[in-house]
């Protein structure tokens, strides 16, 4: 097992990664508990693959628990159903000692995590999050929230959990696709802030998309490790963390025009805005012109979307694109702030993006589906 502490003060907490953690779930929570009891709050497919063995493993310890099944999809994070979990907690006698526990992808992670951010006015909760995307990304930091009509992620919290559980051996239940789809916020991690885990992931990729554990876990470690030095320097993004929204501000856009659907997963429409965001970058003179290519033919020869003709169905025109930009994060008095590169692995917030760029790169991308 791998340990990567994220040191936030009083908040502070582990991120443990490795295979087994989910049998060993019981033993690795119990030291944090304030009663012997549990609330999991999980999606259908987790909850047919692993909820039996996560709550075998609880109950060898002598913790009771007790399940909420939510649907699975990005659907799922809305006012609706953060509305039903937060009810069900109420309704289970919650304290604001006790802990709920986040098991599933990253849709479950930040749904619950709000949810206990909102409940008593803030209740602890561990994510144990079951897909890539959510091990190596969503289950780390504290962003917590759900999605609005106008935008992703618009409404939320920042509420650290006490403990990360990320267990490699479920990663081998996900499906060829969503794994893909969470490798989009692994080469992410290479694409803002290290040439050299970029190169290493050049190598070694498709081996772990493969199923080599031992690459899977040091994958996960090191974004992990990335992002918590980001996030113990600026918790709520007043500066260095919005680094970590690298492809973001295409990728949302991306995701509200498709209808937060199978039409795109999340992770896919980051990798499409990495390279977007690159081919800005390199169009703008801040990077080589080679490097917007060679990222996108790791993303190739990982089998992953890369351009926006890969996107089924129509999208929106070049404009429209960027009026769902409008809603991002990071806007400020109306000005899109980006997140471009220098080169592989040096990320910075932009303020002085070219639009007309931005445009023509959105429309030739567009006239070439």
């Amino acid at each position: 097992m791998e340990t990567v502490h994220v040191n936030l003060g009083d908040r502070s907490y582990d991120v443990r990664i490795g295979p087994g953690l989910l049998a060993e779930a019981g033993a690795q929570i119990a030291p944090i508990l304030n009663r012997k009891r549990v609330w999991i709050v999980t999606e259908a497919r987790v909850a047919e693959l692993h909820l039996t063995a996560l709550q075998a493993a609880l109950s060898a310890e002598g913790i009771e628990s007790e399940a909420l099944i939510l649907p699975p999809g990005e659907s799922t994070k809305s006012w609706k159903h953060l509305t039903e979990t937060v009810e069900w907690l109420l309704a289970e006698r919650v304290e604001r000692k006790d802990v709920v526990i986040a098991f599933g992808g990253g849709v479950i992670g930040d749904l619950v995590g709000f949810a206990a951010a909102i409940l008593r006015r803030g209740v602890r909760f561990v994510q144990m999050p079951t897909s890539l995307l959510a091990q190596v990304d969503s289950s780390v930091g504290g962003k917590t929230g759900i999605n609005s009509p106008h935008g992703k992620n618009l409404i939320g919290a920042f509420h650290q959990p006490s403990l990360v559980l990320a267990d490699i051996d479920v990663l081998g239940t996900l499906a060829p696709r969503d794994f893909r789809a969470g490798y989009g916020e692994v080469v992410k991690y290479g694409g803002l802030g290290s040439l050299d885990f970029f190169e290493w992931l050049e190598v070694k990729g498709p081996a772990m998309a493969a199923g080599d554990v031992a690459l899977r876990t040091e994958a996960v470690r090191r974004s992990v490790q990335m992002k918590a030095d980001i996030v113990e320097r600026d918790e709520t993004e007043q500066g260095d963390r919005a680094l970590l929204n690298l492809g973001h501000t295409f990728g949302h856009a991306l995701e509200a025009a498709t209808g937060y659907s199978d039409r795109l997963l999340h992770g896919e429409g980051v990798a499409i805005g990495c390279a977007l965001a690159y081919e800005v970058s390199a169009r703008m003179g801040l990077m080589s012109q080679e490097a917007p290519s060679r990222f996108r033919e790791h993303l190739a020869a990982m089998g992953m979307k890369r351009d926006l003709s890969d996107i089924a169905g129509d999208l929106p025109d070049a404009d429209g694109l960027i009026t769902l930009m409008g809603q991002d994060k990071k806007v400020e008095a109306g000005k899109i702030k980006f997140i471009l590169a220098r080169g592989i692995g040096e990320a910075f917030v932009c303020g002085t993006t070219d639009m007309d760029i931005v445009r023509a790169v959105l429309a030739e991308g567009l006239a070439a589906r």
